[in-house]
Order: structure tokens, then sequence, then C-alpha cells
């Protein structure tokens, strides 16, 4: 998935490095998986996953439960997931997922940051046709694993491509099929270290080191808003 790819990894990287931030984007992904679903994480995979992705960044186990708990609580009933779309410095798309207690307060700070960027909002699904969304799972290559072999396990449960890098293998799929392989992968024994939903630029474009240094002080100014959980761009 060349450049697009190694941003995005270590974009995702330096985000997990922040923890004072991260944990509460993953507390929030955690409390929006249990209260769509039920709040017990064998009956629910979204959860599980929230739940396991929190584990792979040593989140405490007390503040997993507390997050688990807050669905069931008043301040839940107004957590909603809302995404918003713009175009950043020299054009760069740019889309961004929430997750908010309110959303009035989050549009108004993403907006400036835009604005301060020299970009500009669009309306929500402007974008929607330029990204594909896949599901995307990380794990450990074992000892004696063949991925080759994998593939083929992998096809029925709606696997599309398969990668591995300096020992991890990463697979992707469509995001419709994310329950499928989440189970696929269960029924190997495979313990996935990171699991999400991802969106990857139809037509990926190139820009230069000093462009890119414009687009990315924005993408830092997003990342770094609680509200914010995944930002995604056409960076080819």
């Amino acid at each position: 998935m060349g450049r697009a790819y190694e941003y995005r990894k270590a974009s995702k990287e330096k985000r997990w490095d922040k923890m004072s931030r991260t944990f509460p984007k993953l507390g929030k992904a955690i409390t929006v998986a249990a209260r769509e679903g039920v709040p017990d994480p064998d009956m629910n995979s979204k959860l599980r996953t929230a739940i396991q992705n929190a584990k792979a960044q040593n989140m405490p186990k007390d503040n997993i439960d507390a997050a688990i708990k807050r669905a069931s609580g008043k301040d839940a009933e107004n957590f909603v997931e809302i995404n918003y779309e713009g175009k950043g410095p020299h054009g760069a798309l740019i889309f961004v997922e929430c997750a908010t207690d309110n959303p009035t307060r989050t549009v108004a700070n993403v907006k400036m940051y835009f604005n301060k960027a020299g970009g500009v909002m669009v309306p929500t699904g402007s974008l929607e046709f330029m990204f594909s969304r896949k599901a995307v799972f990380e794990f450990k290559k074992k000892d004696g694993m063949n991925v080759e072999d994998l593939e083929l396990e992998l096809i029925d449960a709606g696997l599309e491509e398969i990668e591995e890098d300096e020992g991890i293998i990463y697979c992707y799929a469509d995001y419709t099929t994310f329950g499928s392989m989440a189970v696929a992968l269960e029924n190997l024994k495979i313990d996935v270290t990171k699991a999400d939903l991802q969106r990857f630029a139809t037509t990926p474009v190139e820009y230069t080191d000093e462009q890119m240094a414009d687009i990315e002080k924005l993408i830092d100014k997003l990342e770094d808003d609680d509200d914010v959980q995944s930002v995604f761009t056409n960076i080819g």
C-alpha cells in the first residue's frame, strides 16, 4: 500500500505514543461499542475488539472496566460517532472520525483547525467516494506460520489482502466483513494486537516534503483533539 500505508502506520504509532491522549480515545471507543451492543465482550465483537486494542496499548484494566460501565450511565446517552470532511493545505483530502458527547464543540474545533491551516471543511459525504473503507487486523507472526496457508484459511471470511512487515502480519478486508474476519482469526487461535476500520484513498496523491510539512501540522492538530478518533488522508 506504499507511502500512504507507511504514513498511516507512522502517524498511528506517533499517536499511540501520546498516552495521555490515547487512553481517553480508547476509552471512548470501548464506551461507544458497549452502548451499541451489550456490555459483554463475549457477546459483542466490536466491544471485544475495542478492549483488545486497549490492552495492546497497556491501558489499565480499571480504565477498561470504567469505560464499559460508562456505557450504561446517563452521559453515554449523549455519545455519538460523527464524521467530518475537509480539504487541507495544498488540496489534501482529509476524513476525520470523531466520538463526542458535544457535537457543537467538536465541529467548532475541527473547523478551527482547518481554517487556521488554510483549509476548509466540506459537506458531509462529499469525500466518501474518495476513500474505500477496510477492516484491518494486525498481529505478530508466530513461529512456523505460513502466510500463504493463512491467506487460504481467511479468504472465505472476507480477506482481500495480506501483508507481512518485520514479523507483523496485516490483513485487509471490506469493512462489512469485520465481524466474520474477527471470528475467523479467533477460531485460528490468533492473538490480534490491533483491529479497526480504516479508510484508504482510492486515488492517492504524492506531495512534496514542503507540502507534507503543512499537511502534517493540520493532522497533528486534529489527532491531538480528544474527540477525534481517527484521521485519514489521500496522501500517496
